[in-house]
């Protein structure tokens, strides 16, 4: 989905710090910063389970994520074909390196013919050498289970993975490493200004991470803030719903932990987890 997934995993704008749960808060963090650090990870399964729930609320409108392996269209915002479990699109790059990966673990699957297409769409939204089989290809190919551990390797090497790790770097808890997360699916890691980097330095230049000595919700809405700023730079993610009326829900309620029962909006749409 994000424009920066070209980048791979070279996703972290700053060196990581220590773990923030391998030493006690700095004196001048409120105790809550040492708590949520201590508190289960974004990496739990639950958690994790919850943080694919939530996006695909948003990406595909429904709450069935494990569904999603085989969705592919053209969504008309630029970037080709949206596809898969995070929205994997051809004109990113995250699509190209995922049916380069599937071909490694799988040689000759029916994906493979395409990969000279997709490195020459890769930067457009063009669909040449694609039609009029791939999108029917795509689906087939995610009756195979192979193809689906792709799609979950992918997903956590580019995007999960780093937005837990800076997350835990900061010191912020399950609701900050999800609130990372979307971020980095949307936006990518890239240089360009609306990358999850460039957000993450707006919002250093308002607050401090719990890590640093800051107030963990303070933070994490000077985080939104520059979210939200980035999406109102284009048009195709110019509504912000998935964080005013999802992610800003559960941050009011105080619920860093992204503890269930949640319940949001996405896109006027109505969810709930029990």
């Amino acid at each position: 989905m994000a424009i920066g997934a070209l980048l791979g995993s070279a996703l972290l704008a700053v060196p990581v710090t220590a773990h923030a749960t391998a030493a006690p808060a700095p004196a001048s963090a409120p105790a809550s910063a040492a708590v949520s650090a201590a508190a289960v990870g974004l990496d739990d399964p639950a958690k994790k389970d919850i943080a694919m729930q939530i996006v695909s609320s948003a990406e595909n409108s429904s709450l069935d994520w494990k569904a999603q392996y085989k969705y592919i269209e053209d969504i008309d915002d630029g970037r080709g074909y949206t596809a898969g479990i995070i929205g994997f699109c051809s004109g990113t790059g995250d699509m190209l390196d995922l049916v380069e990966y599937y071909t490694q673990v799988k040689p000759g699957n029916v994906l493979a013919t395409y990969l000279p297409a997709l490195r020459k769409v890769d930067g457009s939204d063009s669909h040449a050498g694609l039609d009029p089989n791939f999108t029917k290809d795509w689906a087939k190919a995610a009756q195979d289970g192979e193809f689906k551990k792709a799609q979950d390797h992918e997903r956590d090497r580019v995007y999960f993975n780093p937005a837990v790790k800076q997350g835990k770097s900061d010191g912020v808890a399950a609701l900050g490493q999800f609130i990372y997360y979307d971020a980095i699916v949307m936006h990518g890691d890239g240089t360009d200004s609306t990358s999850f980097r460039n957000i993450r330095k707006r919002a250093l230049s308002k607050a401090k991470p719990p890590a640093q000595g800051g107030n963990e919700t303070t933070w994490l809405n000077a985080f939104l803030d520059a979210r939200v700023w980035a999406m109102k730079q284009e048009e195709a993610h110019s509504d912000t719903s998935r964080v005013d009326t999802a992610q800003r829900v559960f941050l009011k309620k105080g619920n860093l932990n992204l503890n269930t029962p949640l319940d949001w909006k996405v896109y006027g749409d109505s969810f709930h987890i029990g």
